[in-house]
């Protein structure tokens, strides 16, 4: 049976979305966030993240992530939610579609230092989002109270 919504084996293979992970990490009730350097989104503020590798888990994959753009240490709790980023060119062709799969970690150590695609690392409190001062991706602030939420409930109180 055909399915004529699919395109045939000569065309353009259709491009499929890209699993990534962003790990939102708490430390004296202030959010850890980075500039990123590179597309989508360059010179915004949004969490450390990116591809996960195969054979990856999540968990592992925003850990290290974390560790490669901030050179901060922290222990993956659980996923709490997920975002779509879309990469458009200038005419506004969809040419990317991300799946970021948000991970609640809890800091062990380390300063944040922007390092491998971050230009910058810095601990925010969650107040800072809401004033929109920032340059920020889209939906950080949501996520990061939604964090926040998950983080009083489930890592504070231990």
């Amino acid at each position: 049976m055909s399915d004529s919504s699919y395109p045939s084996s000569s065309a353009q293979p259709v491009p499929r979305p890209i699993a990534g992970t962003i790990a939102a990490v708490f430390h004296d009730e202030k959010i850890l966030l980075v500039r990123r350097a590179n597309p989508p989104d360059a010179g915004s503020w949004g969490f450390p993240g990116g591809k996960i590798k195969i054979g990856e888990t999540i968990k592992s994959a925003a850990v290290r992530e974390l560790l490669e753009e901030t050179g901060v240490r922290a222990e993956a709790h659980r996923v709490f939610t997920a975002v779509d980023v879309f990469g458009r060119d200038d005419k506004g062709q969809l040419r990317q579609h991300f799946v970021l799969i948000a991970v609640l970690c809890k800091w062990q150590s380390g300063a944040p230092v922007g390092g491998d695609d971050a230009l910058e690392a810095k601990w925010f409190a969650l107040e800072e989002l809401n004033e929109c001062k920032l340059a920020m991706s889209l939906n950080v602030a949501e996520v990061a109270h939604q964090a926040a939420a998950v983080f009083a409930q489930e890592i504070a109180q231990r």
